[in-house]
């Protein structure tokens, strides 16, 4: 299977879907842009300085903004001022014609723009309407904002990290997030689910208001951690961890190891060389293995950093060790899996560059996928000129 650079997009699983996206947080964007990719039309509604996501960090060279490049690839974009009598008659024609409705516009500015979702409902009531928010769009912090920090935090992730190997490396370090947008991207992935259950129930139900929040989405990823809480276990970034395993460094990379099974120990015990301090019978024992973690962790860790990355990899699979290679973004974008199943593709930036920009996280057999380009601001008129003119 392999995507398909092209402007023609008859042929993908969203063909014919019409989605106006008014976003200036990461996991509306993300929505749409999962949406885009699989072949609706999306129409992003910035205002006249254009969406804050174009000039949201990492940037390249020429200041061009590589978070938006991102989320921006393959959709449309129409300057709209929705406190103005054009802005709100774009609106009407561009939600006249959609599906679907991705908006991030907090709570309490919606009815002044024309973006409450009752009054929305009763105009276009064929309308799935996604509101995407910190924390929702009601209960008490519907009218709260909240940065990625903010987030990890309340869905309590942030208070198991950092762990691990991290942990054992700077045990004094503050409560951290993880880098990126990883909440923003949980609730993206929840916003176009929902979004694509809303519109395939459609036809029965008519449209519908979807309430997302990303707090909710995020609380999906620390859901073993809050389940422990039933049994009585508070986890803590001090205990997050595996008894023994996880990150290593070796002489040139790092590694990370993880053995659950019997099975698995004694592979280990052979990778390591079937060492003397292995051979005691106590070991034998899972939880006396667990009991004895960091005395095996300090027997690993100094016969890793004795050898290469790729020598223990290659040796720990072929005897069954669930051992991998943490790789720089280089190897990965560089990759021979990554480059088979064309997981990147070339496209064009607002700044004229080209750029490899990773497609989607999945492909389909029929209809191989298509990476559009980033707009430049208004880049949409010419587009929305031609249907007018054909109508």
């Amino acid at each position: 299977m392999s995507t398909t650079h092209s402007h023609d997009r008859s042929s993908l699983p969203l063909a014919g879907c019409h989605i106006v996206e008014r976003s200036h947080s990461v996991a509306a964007a993300y929505a749409g842009r999962l949406l885009a990719t699989l072949g609706a039309t999306v129409v992003m509604l910035e205002p006249e300085e254009g969406s804050p996501l174009r000039q949201a960090a990492p940037l390249l060279d020429d200041e061009t903004s590589a978070l938006f490049s991102y989320l921006a690839a393959g959709k449309r974009s129409l300057v709209c001022d929705l406190e103005t009598g054009d802005g709100q008659r774009i609106l009407a024609r561009e939600l006249q014609q959609a599906d679907i409705l991705l908006d991030d516009t907090p709570v309490s500015e919606r009815r002044a723009l024309g973006l409450d979702h009752e009054q929305l409902s009763e105009r276009f009531p064929s309308l799935v309407h996604v509101s995407v928010l910190p924390f929702g769009a009601t209960g008490p912090k519907a009218d709260w904002d909240g940065e990625e920090i903010n987030l990890i935090h309340a869905s309590g992730e942030g208070f198991l990290l950092p762990n691990g190997r991290s942990y054992e490396l700077f045990p004094d370090r503050p409560p951290l997030k993880i880098y990126g947008h990883f909440a923003q991207y949980q609730g993206g992935c929840a916003a176009a689910l929902s979004a694509l259950s809303a519109w395939w129930a459609m036809s029965e139900f008519g449209g519908q208001y979807v309430d997302v929040s990303v707090q909710d989405a995020m609380l999906l990823c620390g859901a073993f951690a809050l389940q422990r809480l039933g049994d009585g276990s508070l986890e803590h970034r001090a205990t997050r961890s595996f008894r023994y395993g996880g990150v290593f460094e070796a002489k040139d990379g790092y590694v990370e190891l993880l053995t659950l099974e019997d099975r698995q120990w004694n592979a280990l015990v052979q990778l390591l060389g079937n060492p003397g301090w292995a051979q005691d019978e106590a070991l034998k024992d899972p939880l006396e293995r667990s009991r004895r973690g960091a005395d095996i962790n300090a027997h690993i860790r100094a016969w890793m950093a004795a050898r290469n990355v790729d020598t223990i990899v290659g040796n720990a699979q072929k005897l069954g060790v669930p051992a991998a290679k943490y790789r720089t973004p280089v190897e990965v974008l560089t990759g021979e899996h990554e480059t088979f199943r064309c997981l990147f593709d070339a496209c064009h930036l607002t700044n004229g560059h080209q750029a490899q920009v990773l497609v989607a996280p999945y492909q389909f057999q029929r209809t191989p996928l298509q990476l559009g380009d980033v707009p430049s601001l208004g880049k949409g008129e010419d587009q929305t000129a031609i249907q007018e003119g054909l109508s």
